[in-house]
């Protein structure tokens, strides 16, 4: 073990790299609740959704662990797992067997780019501005989905939106969860999501709200969902868009994570390199694919990493703990399965304000920067389409930089993306 990861050389130990895991675990366990119920929303059986997202998050933390040698843990995103049911097959009528094989080819274009070298080309032509207005972007289409599952936002024939009804129940609980899980985050206590889903959950009982049969049992059956893609189907209907969000949402993602987190844990190379990034954007994709055949949407690395980063996780070691730790959650699926929608919505709405912070990082003195990123930011929520946002933030970019007479600024890989976009929203 001490030779496979090189803990001496990154001045950790196997009882501080557990350590690490258990609180990389505990900040994102979270999605094992929270995704299978998105998942149901879209149609996708809940039990076999639970056992997918645990046996996604496994696998693509586990290649991270071994093929990389990084302490950063993988499972299906947040954002994106929304845009898979509530846009794409809840919006465009596409169902769930064809969605997931856009989430497969996706992986599988995300695979080659990484062998290929060619990410290079395409994340260092995005400027920054774009990238931080696509993080909270996604950030604000969560929170749109957050609050009208707790109620306190509601259609409105006049204004489009409005206040829903403060005084019901399960507003009232899913307000008081938002709180919960922001003061525990403000008091940095370990778990902050999690214990404010369970707790909120636990206060639906006497309500009648939240039923409870259980908390430990065999696995459900992933029979439902496993191998249930469709690539056909998907190259059929020709959701190259669709295909497109997720390659590029993922590819953005995970490049933003490796950054931040590997910087960091002192890993980030003199020169602003990322040490095995090659192999850490093959494990991320390799999640993807695996997590597509089981049955969930696209995995991603996740930056909750940082905690285990912060409590001392320097190797791949850390990232095959989280791995361990996903596995043994199989078991409690009766617990996961059984929080209801107004315990997991305040965790989408509180994630949504930590994607958010993004906008702080815009240039605010240059038009030509900022005013992509919020037309970006924007138009995910409005539209309900992370895709339509990508495409007006790239064609906002374009224009904007041409008409101040800096077309020079304007990278290839954006102008490729912009007019693709451009020709998907002119046929469309």
């Amino acid at each position: 073990m001490e030779r496979f990861f090189g803990l001496a050389e990154r001045g950790t130990t196997v009882r501080t790299e557990a350590l690490a895991g258990a609180t990389t675990f505990l900040t994102m366990v979270y999605i094992v609740i929270v995704n299978p119920g998105i998942m149901a929303a879209a149609g996708i059986d809940q039990g076999a959704a639970f056992v997918a997202t645990c046996l996604a998050a496994a696998i693509g933390s586990a290649l991270m662990g071994l093929l990389a040698n990084l302490p950063i843990a993988l499972a299906p995103g947040m954002g994106l797992n929304a845009y898979f049911a509530f846009a794409v097959v809840l919006g465009m009528g596409i169902s769930w067997p064809v969605a997931l094989g856009a989430v497969f080819l996706s992986g599988l274009i995300f695979f080659a780019v990484s062998v290929l070298r060619i990410r290079e080309w395409l994340i260092g032509g995005i400027p920054l501005s774009l990238k931080f207005g696509i993080a909270a972007g996604i950030g604000f289409f969560l929170g749109l989905i957050g609050l009208k599952s707790m109620g306190v936002v509601v259609a409105h024939p006049a204004t489009l939106v409005g206040l829903g009804k403060l005084t019901e129940p399960a507003t009232l609980l899913g307000v008081f969860g938002f709180l919960l899980i922001a003061s525990l985050s403000a008091r940095q206590v370990p778990g902050a999501i999690v214990l404010g889903i369970l707790v909120t959950a636990a206060l639906g009982l006497p309500f009648g709200l939240t039923t409870f049969e259980g908390m430990v049992s065999l696995p459900p059956s992933l029979a439902p969902t496993f191998l249930q893609l469709d690539i056909t189907g998907a190259l059929a209907l020709g959701v190259g868009g669709v295909i497109f969000t997720f390659f590029l949402v993922d590819l953005l993602d995970n490049t933003g994570t490796l950054i931040a987190t590997t910087h960091r844990a002192g890993l980030m190379r003199p020169d602003g390199s990322v040490p095995n990034l090659g192999r850490a954007l093959m494990a991320d994709s390799g999640g993807a694919v695996m997590g597509a055949v089981l049955g969930t949407s696209t995995t991603v690395s996740y930056i909750e990493s940082a905690a285990g980063i912060q409590a001392g996780g320097r190797t791949g070691l850390t990232a095959l703990v989280v791995a361990l730790l996903f596995l043994a959650v199989l078991f409690l699926a009766p617990l996961a399965t059984a929080i209801p929608a107004f315990a997991t919505a305040p965790a989408l709405l509180f994630v949504a304000c930590l994607m958010a912070r993004a906008l702080g990082e815009l240039a605010w003195d240059d038009a030509t920067e900022y005013v992509p990123a919020v037309i970006t930011t924007l138009a995910m929520p409005f539209s309900f389409s992370i895709a339509t946002g990508i495409g007006l933030g790239f064609i906002t970019h374009a224009v904007l930089k041409t008409a101040a007479g800096r077309a020079a600024e304007v990278s290839g890989a954006v102008w490729l993306l912009a007019g693709l976009c451009a020709v998907k929203f002119a046929v469309t």
